[in-house]
């Protein structure tokens, strides 16, 4: 289905209640449709791409999506402002929070910390799949971050298109990326290769050992998504 058509549903068709909840301090659009163990996240609010695919997507596609609200990359947290996709740790929220609020004491962003831990499992039930199932977050770029960058942090890799490297996939399961490998996409698996404690989504998925794929594509490159998002729906069941 091309972008026109995906637009066009919009208008004219909603078949689903779509609620709101704050998780760990950030506001996100929860939408549903039927019965499914997938889940879809959407948590870099600048990424316009990335938001509005995965918001028509979920007209005719089963799961539980979760996108934030906000129409920036960072969010604020008690005052602070922290890259959402750096609060899935305590360590990688410290930093982030430091390098993002330099003027801030670590008696001043401890009270942070402390309440991103309080908070963070509550999320998680939001955005960990059920038993079988899998987390997909789509990320958009702007030619700056490439696949090249987690190379030296992968397990395997498979760069089928090299002329591509700010479109590709990263997973956490071995049987998803022997899938996706399949597929004339670029993709990298990160489950066991010992890596620093980034605060990211991924990073966690590695360590608790649940299944997540992260698509990546350039902002604007709505089509090259929504292609590879139809394929893993296709093939990763």
């Amino acid at each position: 289905m091309q972008r026109r058509s995906f637009l066009a549903l919009g208008f004219t068709w909603w078949p689903f209640h779509h609620p709101y909840v704050t998780l760990s301090g950030v506001p996100f659009h929860v939408l549903r449709y039927r019965h499914s163990n997938r889940r879809y996240l959407f948590i870099h609010g600048n990424e316009e791409t990335a938001r509005q695919l995965l918001t028509n997507w979920m007209y005719t596609h089963p799961g539980i999506a979760y996108l934030v609200t906000g129409k920036t990359r960072n969010v604020e947290i008690m005052g602070a402002r922290l890259d959402p996709n750096r609060m899935f740790s305590r360590v990688g929220a410290e930093a982030n929070l430091r390098k993002l609020n330099p003027s801030w004491s670590a008696e001043k962003i401890g009270p942070v910390l402390d309440y991103l831990d309080k908070h963070r499992e509550e999320l998680l039930k939001h955005l960990t799949p059920p038993p079988g199932g899998v987390t997909i977050a789509l990320h958009n770029n702007n030619e700056g971050y490439n696949v090249n960058e987690e190379v030296a942090d992968s397990d395997r890799i498979s760069i089928k298109q090299p002329d591509k490297p700010h479109e590709f996939f990263l997973c956490t399961h071995p049987a998803d990326f022997a899938i996706i490998a399949k597929s004339p996409y670029n993709v990298v698996l990160q489950n066991e290769k010992p890596r620093a404690d980034d605060g990211s989504l991924s990073r966690l998925a590695a360590v608790r050992g649940f299944r997540y794929v992260n698509l990546e594509t350039t902002l604007g490159q709505f089509e090259e998504q929504m292609a590879r998002l139809q394929w893993i729906h296709t093939h990763i069941s």
